[in-house]
């Protein structure tokens, strides 16, 4: 029998067609071995070893009993929405989140996403506020899904220079809750990358696939407001401003 091998990111830092498929295959029917837990998370965030067939690999397992509960969330629901904001990553091509699944694990359903090695000698407040083309994907990304909680320590910065984002538990509401690190876009034109990006989007929901994907992980509004945001950026071609009646920066901004 053949030792597992070490799965992870490639070597131009982001995950080649061929490695997502077999990323995906080995989050959802890898056997996931509890090694500790991120203590410094909100929710339970468990750091886990799983193995499928020749594959071994690290990831990160938060299961639905470990989420508190959030006065503007519905219980129950952190979990799909890391799912739906992988599903919308991997639409827009850019894949700024990880390979993401939600499956059964050792404390019951929850989101399993691969674990990234993040460049440690990266300076990640520098990178919060300058001009890097990756950040400001994850900027555009984080206005589509509505994300609420885009703190600093959220970027993960590989060797390579791709930039992923973690922990999109607390995204996708119908109501716009931007809340990001990452405002030093705000008004300015959007790039042409983006706005092709965007387009894939767009044209995205005019296949029943990729509606029904989110359809099953967020509410019918909560879908109709990601299709809302898209159009509304389209028309517009700017980053969009904070929200006027909430928190512009998530607190502990780290």
């Amino acid at each position: 029998m053949s030792q597992p091998s070490r799965y992870g990111i490639g070597g131009d830092g982001a995950l080649s067609p061929t490695d997502t498929e077999a990323a995906l295959r080995l989050l959802q029917h890898g056997a996931i071995t509890v090694e500790g837990r991120l203590v410094a998370a909100s929710n339970a965030t468990l750091y886990c070893s799983i193995t499928h067939d020749d594959l071994r690999a690290n990831c990160v397992y938060k299961p639905v009993s470990g989420e508190r509960p959030l006065w503007d969330f519905p219980d129950g629901t952190l979990a799909g929405r890391e799912v739906a904001a992988y599903v919308v990553s991997e639409e827009m091509g850019w894949r700024v989140v990880p390979p993401t699944v939600h499956r059964d694990g050792p404390f019951g359903p929850g989101m399993v996403q691969l674990w990234i090695d993040h460049d440690a000698e990266v300076d990640l407040v520098e990178l919060s506020r300058g001009e890097d083309p990756g950040v400001r994907r994850m900027a555009v990304f984080d206005a589509v899904v509505n994300n609420a909680d885009r703190k600093i320590g959220h970027l993960l910065p590989t060797r390579s220079g791709h930039v992923y984002g973690c922990d999109h538990g607390v995204c996708f509401s119908s109501e716009y809750k931007l809340r990001t690190v990452l405002w030093q876009w705000r008004g300015k034109p959007l790039t042409s990358e983006a706005v092709d990006a965007l387009q894939r989007l767009r044209r995205a929901f005019t296949r029943d696939g990729f509606a029904r994907r989110l359809s099953d992980l967020l509410t019918a509004e909560e879908v109709e407001a990601v299709h809302g945001r898209i159009e509304l950026m389209l028309k517009h071609r700017i980053h969009p401003y904070p929200p006027e009646d909430w928190p512009a920066i998530p607190w502990p901004p780290l």
